[in-house]
């Protein structure tokens, strides 16, 4: 069995599923509308993000990097997290919960299994990396 031949150096490999940067922001302004409206979640983003817009361009170009392989993102969303400050581990799961429904109001049904699978795998990471920071006396990690 031979093998597909290698890119050239330089060129991206290819998307990790079939989405468009148009469908990654329209997801992204979706979710973030919703976050907003969250009893839990939207004032602890709302301490935290002052331009909604500038927000909702930096997560897109995020996203569009981790699955379009563009190079437009820098930053490291686990140092962000950690120096909020006031992200808890069990935020995620409602913070997922809600990505999940926005995925599959907004994308055919096997874009949005790919990205919340995706998004999980990120979630996991980022929460591992919170909760790392969070622990309770005998090192019980802080969940809540």
């Amino acid at each position: 069995m031979t093998q597909p031949p290698e890119p050239p150096r330089g060129t991206p490999p290819p998307p990790r599923f079939d989405v468009t940067p148009e469908e990654i922001a329209r997801v992204v302004a979706c979710f973030y509308e919703r976050v907003r409206a969250h009893p839990g979640l939207g004032p602890v983003f709302a301490a935290h993000v002052t331009d909604w817009p500038a927000h909702e361009a930096k997560i897109a170009a995020f996203w569009r990097n981790a699955i379009l392989f563009e190079q437009g993102y820098s930053g490291n969303p686990l140092a962000v997290h950690r120096r909020a400050g006031d992200v808890r581990p069990g935020m995620f799961m409602p913070w997922l919960a809600m990505f999940d429904a926005t995925l599959a109001q907004e994308l055919p049904q096997e874009t949005a299994q790919a990205w919340s699978a995706l998004a999980h795998r990120i979630g996991q990471g980022l929460r591992y990396g919170v909760t790392e920071r969070q622990v309770l006396p005998g090192g019980v990690p802080k969940l809540f």
